[in-house]
């Protein structure tokens, strides 16, 4: 198959066009590096941050470290140390969690201590005091602590903004809100730019994360608009980077989000049929295809790949062809045997007997 930029195309162009002075931010994509419900085992040496936080580096990050009122986007699982029993995991829930530092929780004090002291794409186990996480009485709600119960996190720091205000997503206004997934946004192009894929999508992650379905719920009429007019070209991006990286299932689910929004997208049908037909799921492909080739019937690229699942299907059909054909050929002739040359001899003297027995008898006659 082809690849997928190709600029002449409409339904091949991306939303990569948008120029803009990042602020200073960092950002990287993590999964959790085990399935176990137990806390991972660290040999790494230990680094103490603070006399009641430790921390033990399981992946090394890049960059710098946050500093006071950074916004920090976190994943992490927590257990307490004595029993190793599991309280929280935001993996398992698949939202980041959201850390201004120096305005966190009583409980979270611990926890911000060790954050503040990592780099972007960082995992590290922490061990935290019961000092400095739900303390002497501990907490009785969700999450369930007993008191006194020091405290396990296996941390990865997403990434961060610094920004000087410390204001949260949900302290925002909607103009701001969209306007900080919006630079997010032009900087994964500027990334895409640079072929720094994985980079540029992280970029696109954090911009879709500002508008979070909890906040697309709220909005309507022109904020509605605006918020997809972000997080749209994101999903979009999103699906150019994962096709390169050959992600293709992942760029199928980008596409349906853009498409449940907005059914005659052509990008988004072109690039699911794109990513349907690497998959060979060449009927669907040839579906999106067709739906994208009627809103727009010149695009060169459409017509393109149309023209490729044709030859594609004209291939499977010849090798079809050919293997019924040695399946069920003609039917083989039976081979003749030769036969006995004394059961020849033997026919001939029984005929031969027969004839004069005949005459005899007509000579009595």
């Amino acid at each position: 198959m082809v690849e997928l930029e190709e600029p002449q195309s409409p339904a091949m162009e991306g939303e990569f066009d948008s120029e803009v002075v990042s602020e200073g931010s960092s950002v990287v994509r993590g999964d959790p590096l085990q399935d176990g419900d137990g806390p991972p085992k660290v040999d790494s040496a230990i680094e103490v941050l603070h006399e009641k936080v430790k921390k033990q580096v399981i992946k090394e990050g890049h960059g710098q470290k946050p500093s006071k009122y950074s916004t920090c986007f976190l994943h992490y699982r927590a257990w307490t140390e004595s029993t190793k029993h599991k309280f929280e995991d935001t993996w398992q829930e698949q939202q980041p969690f959201e850390l201004i530092l120096g305005k966190e929780k009583k409980e979270m004090t611990g926890l911000a201590i060790g954050v503040a002291g990592m780099t972007s794409g960082e995992r590290a186990l922490l061990h935290i005091g019961w000092e400095l996480a739900y303390g002497e009485e501990g907490n009785f709600s969700f999450p369930n602590v007993p008191p006194k119960a020091d405290i396990l996190y296996e941390v990865e720091l997403i990434g961060f903004d610094e920004t000087k205000e410390g204001k949260s997503r949900g302290d925002m206004t909607v103009e701001e809100r969209i306007g900080a997934a919006d630079r997010r946004k032009m900087d994964g192009n500027a990334l895409f730019k640079e072929e720094k894929l994985e980079e540029a999508m992280q970029q696109y992650e954090m911009a879709i994360a500002y508008m979070g379905d909890d906040f697309m719920f709220q909005l309507f009429g022109k904020y509605r608009d605006m918020a997809l007019a972000v997080k749209n070209p994101c999903h979009l991006n999103m699906a150019a980077c994962l096709i390169k990286l050959k992600r293709y299932d992942e760029a199928i689910g980008h596409c349906s989000l853009v498409l449940s929004e907005d059914e005659n997208n052509v990008k988004a049908l072109f690039r699911r049929g794109k990513a349907r037909a690497e998959l060979g799921q060449t009927d669907a492909a040839r579906e999106d295809f067709q739906k994208a080739r009627k809103f727009a019937p010149e695009d060169k690229a459409i017509a393109k790949e149309l023209r490729l699942l044709a030859e594609h299907d004209k291939a499977v059909y010849q090798k079809q062809k050919e293997l019924y054909k040695g399946l069920f050929g003609p039917r083989p002739e039976p081979k003749q045997t030769k036969t006995n040359i004394l059961v020849l001899i033997w026919q001939w003297l029984v005929s031969l007997f027969h004839r004069l027995f005949r005459r005899e008898s007509l000579k009595s006659d």
